[in-house]
């Protein structure tokens, strides 16, 4: 019986001491599935404007992700809707158009879509990915923006 007082009472004292760091642990895999969620919509919105043959449009509102047809004109056409968890948002670049050989347009254009979250400063203990989009159609997400050129 004593034996199990003891190890419960160690248990308690390193779930006390571990406490803190789960916060910065959740926050950090809330923001690494919404980079996740950002570049599957990217490269959604690029594979979408080589099938389609034609412009596809990569809009970012605060934390809403969408992909419209931009072959109707005007704002286009709704063909994929997602929001971010936990509040997270885009800063930088908010619309991306891909044209029918899946290069940005005007061709040579590159983007940065950098993730983050009211309250939280990026750091290396806090990583804030970010999607990059080079001229060529190259898409990538960086694990920290901070490390990403």
């Amino acid at each position: 019986m004593i034996e199990a007082v003891v190890g419960l009472a160690i248990t308690v004292v390193l779930l006390g001491v571990a406490a803190p760091y789960l916060g910065d642990f959740t926050q950090t895999a809330r923001l690494r599935q919404s980079g996740d969620a950002l570049l599957a919509e990217a490269l959604f919105a690029q594979s979408e404007a080589i099938k389609r043959n034609t412009t596809v449009r990569l809009r970012v509102v605060s934390d809403t992700v969408q992909v419209r047809d931009m072959s109707s004109g005007g704002s286009g056409t709704v063909l994929r809707e997602r929001v971010l968890v936990d509040g997270i948002g885009v800063s930088g670049t908010t619309n991306v158009d891909f044209g029918s050989t899946g290069t940005p347009m005007p061709w040579g254009t590159s983007a940065a879509l950098d993730l983050q979250k009211s309250g939280l400063t990026c750091s290396a203990a806090m990583r804030c990915p970010g999607v990059r989009i080079d001229g060529g159609g190259g898409i990538r997400l960086c694990g920290n923006q901070l490390d990403c050129s």
